[in-house]
């Protein structure tokens, strides 16, 4: 019996759940989204705030305090969300309890997945 034969066959006998897909726990898109934008930080600074929310891109509290604040371009392309509990929070609890707008950890918690 050839590779390919033996496959197909195996393939026809797994009982493959019909459902719904399952979607990713909340815990690990906010690892993921952290690692992702750790690595963007890495080849250059981040799009200003200011950049951000002119854009058209949502504020959270957090970085509505840092944008109104007189700081340099450089800080102002850093990331919040390095510093922020609701990075920790979201990284490591399954239903973490963040509910302002516009913070993409609380996003995550929110849709519950």
């Amino acid at each position: 019996m050839n590779d390919e034969r033996w496959l197909e066959q195996l393939a026809e006998a797994a009982d493959f759940d019909t459902g719904p897909p399952e979607r990713a726990p909340a815990r690990l898109k906010s690892q993921i989204y952290s690692a992702l934008v750790s690595k963007q930080s890495q080849t250059g600074p981040l799009l200003s705030l200011a950049a951000t929310k002119a854009a058209g891109s949502g504020l959270c509290v957090f970085e509505h305090g840092l944008a109104s604040l007189s700081i340099g371009e450089r800080m102002g392309s850093m990331n919040p969300c390095r510093v922020c509990h609701a990075r920790v929070l979201a990284e490591r609890l399954d239903h973490a309890p963040i509910f302002w707008p516009c913070c993409p950890y609380a996003e995550f918690h929110r849709s519950r997945g």
